[in-house]
């Protein structure tokens, strides 16, 4: 008997709280005409400062800039300074925007990143956050393009 009274009360408490999440309120609504204008600004950005090297294009980060890759610092200038060494290094660099999409503040970007012409590349989502007009943070995931895969699909 104990255990059916124990089984009851679970299946009790989880009815309760379905019932409740029911009443949960919707969520915000968003505002697509603020994420396009977010989208524009973080993909003009990234054509300009990654793919033809324009250093001056970072004028849209946040001088307060958070940085989630753990290679690269926080902040505008360190930012800036990181990359400036890095095109200097690799002056063929690119970028390739496959798609991109947003939510709330968020623009993402899945890349076909490739240090030179001939480079195999890298798969990249890269995520920003944009506030007032400045991107203020970013996160990244990277993974070479392999020689072979097990299937036939291209990761982009």
């Amino acid at each position: 008997m104990h255990q059916q009274s124990r089984t009851l009360s679970l299946f009790l408490a989880g009815a309760l709280l379905l019932a409740g999440a029911s009443h949960a309120a919707p969520p915000p609504a968003r505002e697509l005409s603020q994420e396009e204008t977010n989208r524009a600004l973080v993909l003009d950005f990234y054509d300009r400062f990654f793919n033809k090297h324009d250093i001056a294009s970072a004028r849209v980060v946040a001088d307060s800039y958070r940085q989630h890759n753990p290679d690269v610092p926080d902040g505008k200038a360190p930012f800036v300074s990181y990359f400036s060494g890095f095109f200097k290094e690799h002056p063929k660099s690119t970028s390739r925007i496959v798609r991109s999409a947003t939510s709330g503040d968020l623009v993402y970007l899945h890349v076909h990143f490739k240090v030179d012409p001939n480079d195999r590349g890298q798969a990249v989502v890269d995520i920003f956050r944009v506030a007032d007009g400045k991107i203020v943070e970013h996160w990244d995931v990277s993974q070479d393009v392999p020689e072979k895969a097990a299937n036939r699909n291209t990761m982009f």
